[in-house]
């Protein structure tokens, strides 16, 4: 039972974020972004105590499209960061508590808490957002929604849940792999500079990785590619629409 409320969270994320399409604005104000060409130094920017190198962009369209992405790593982490804490302080409470039947409904007060806290927020997240949101889970928890669902329930169940999450293109499998996947380099990208410049409260990963040597490594390049296929296969849809 002590996984009972992040289950109830991770489900809420999944099937709720997942039916809402994307209809954000790539309207950005690019003053305080630098374009940097094929065959410029690379500058670092040091604040306080913090290195990263400033980012590579191939152009002005591209530093949008990495603005409207971090609007949405704005919005997910927060949540992620509070469910790990009440996770955290769940199972910190429940250890106290000797006995079963008292576990059972001090799980259940905080069940009720925070759906009323979570809810109406997770219901206004989009796809990119809800996947977003089940990255940084497994970031700041250390495991995936699946296998916390499988924890708590069986394997069967985690399946069903995985199959149902996969018809709106979200998976409970999904993990955060800065190093080796390019949109979870983006969002720790995005979180360390938020980190640094206090725009996000930090909270250390439970997972094991060395953002330093990886942006080393990849030059601070910023790739978006995706995003930009993924917005024009909306326009062209909304044309579609426009012509019928």
């Amino acid at each position: 039972m002590k996984k009972l409320l992040f289950l109830l969270f991770i489900l809420n994320a999944t099937f709720l974020v997942a039916q809402k399409q994307e209809k954000d604005s790539l309207d950005f104000n690019l003053e305080d972004y630098i374009l940097i060409k094929p065959g410029d130094t690379l500058n670092i920017d040091l604040q306080g105590f913090t290195l990263l190198p400033k980012q590579k962009f191939n152009s002005k369209d591209d530093i949008r499209y990495y603005l409207w992405f971090r609007r949405k790593v704005f919005k997910a982490y927060p949540l992620a960061q509070i469910a790990s804490k009440r996770l955290d302080s769940l199972n910190s409470r429940l250890g106290k508590i000797k006995s079963r039947r008292q576990q059972k409904r001090y799980t259940k007060l905080v069940q009720k808490y925070v759906e009323g806290e979570f809810t109406e927020q997770i219901k206004k997240m989009t796809t990119t957002e809800g996947r977003v949101l089940i990255k940084l889970i497994h970031r700041q928890t250390g495991k995936t929604a699946f296998d916390n669902i499988k924890n708590l329930r069986s394997g069967w169940k985690a399946f069903w849940y995985n199959t149902t999450a996969n018809v709106f293109k979200l998976s409970l499998k999904e993990e955060y792999h800065p190093e080796s996947v390019n949109e979870d380099y983006l969002i720790e990208d995005i979180l360390e500079r938020a980190f640094r410049d206090d725009q996000l409260i930090f909270q250390p990963t439970k997972l094991n990785f060395n953002f330093s040597k990886i942006i080393e490594e990849k030059k601070a390049e910023i790739n978006v590619e995706k995003y930009k296929i993924m917005f024009s296969k909306i326009r062209k849809k909304q044309k579609n629409k426009k012509k019928k």
